[in-house]
């Protein structure tokens, strides 16, 4: 099994990070319990590292960040480019918060801040539409989020499976 790969995107504040660790250890964390024989290699986006070869790794994970998407930073455009390359080889990806943005951005999508402000606490999702692989009963589900930028519109040829007000 090739291992999985976490492009971290920010870094936690200093006085949670030492309780809760940096973001691919709470990652590494979850997955784990899922998969404990998971291996895992960590790139600082931020600062240039990438793998040697996208193939070297069976799964991509991006983290969140306090950055948005939409903003000027040196690091974002490399990381747009590194996520088309891998969904064009169909190489499995999944973009947390931030991540998720990103993702959606670098495909074509439209992200930027709500005009509702902030999203701040439990919030209620429903399904938009559930994959067969889904085993999840209800038609809506709760998340704990912090966040004030939107995906405002998907990439052509994705499909949205889940959204919230």
């Amino acid at each position: 099994m090739k291992s999985f790969a976490i492009l971290k995107t920010d870094s936690v504040r200093p006085e949670w990070a030492e309780r809760f660790g940096e973001y691919p250890d709470m990652f590494q964390t979850v997955l784990k319990r899922a998969n404990p024989n998971l291996q895992f290699a960590v790139y600082d986006v931020q600062l240039g590292e990438y793998p040697d070869s996208k193939d070297q790794h069976g799964a991509y994970l991006v983290t969140g960040s306090k950055a948005g998407v939409y903003e000027d930073h040196e690091w974002l455009p490399p990381l747009e480019n590194f996520v088309r390359d891998l969904v064009q080889a169909d190489i499995p990806l999944i973009g947390i918060c931030f991540g998720h943005q990103l993702v959606a951005q670098a495909l074509g999508g439209r992200v930027g801040k709500s005009d509702r402000g902030w999203g701040v606490g439990v919030h209620r999702h429903q399904w938009r539409f559930k994959p067969d692989w889904l085993a999840m009963p209800a038609d809506d589900f709760k998340v704990l989020v912090s966040h004030q930028d939107q995906v405002q519109q998907a990439p052509v040829g994705l499909e949205v499976l889940a959204s919230s007000d």
